[in-house]
């Protein structure tokens, strides 16, 4: 994959979406995932550049992106109707979770890799408890949904995009 082009405040869509995903599964601080690059994107970009001993201008330039892992492969979107193995291990993500990042009330779920009503109710039920558009697709936000295990997301339970 290509790095993404630069971006900064002001900026929207996709990259903007994309930037704010890697920003949540380094710093487990910022929590915004929603394609709109404004102030707290910019103040999260700038502690992040800090922090990594980059150059602090708020803008998510080439240095950046590569401190981000912004040309690592994107999270796949999950929704009703897909049939993967990445899907089996969010079911197992979601059983295990119950309770915990999940409310105990979800369908304990099948493992068997097929996205189904079940799975979209956990999932939707998991999307709320977070305080999450509860929409029942599994997207940037929903694999950034953080478990109480030291700074892992759903996405780590499930194999997907390591950070950094």
């Amino acid at each position: 994959m290509t790095t993404p082009p630069t971006i900064s405040q002001g900026a929207t869509g996709p990259n903007v979406r994309w930037a704010q995903y890697l920003l949540v599964r380094q710093t487990l601080s910022y929590t915004d995932i929603d394609g709109v690059f404004g102030p707290k994107t910019k103040s999260a970009v700038e502690q992040f550049q800090q922090y990594s001993n980059l150059t602090v201008d708020g803008i998510v330039g080439p240095h950046t992106w590569a401190a981000l892992g912004g040309s690592k492969p994107k999270p796949p979107t999950l929704h009703n109707g897909d049939h993967t193995s990445v899907v089996e291990k969010l079911q197992l993500a979601l059983n295990e979770g119950r309770g915990d990042f999940a409310p105990a009330s979800d369908p304990v779920l099948a493992l068997d890799g097929i996205f189904g009503p079940q799975t979209e109710i956990a999932v939707k039920g998991t999307q709320h408890e977070n305080h999450i558009a509860a929409d029942g697709i599994v997207g940037l936000q929903t694999w950034a949904v953080p478990i109480h295990a030291a700074g892992q997301t759903l996405a780590d339970l499930c194999g997907v995009t390591p950070p950094g």
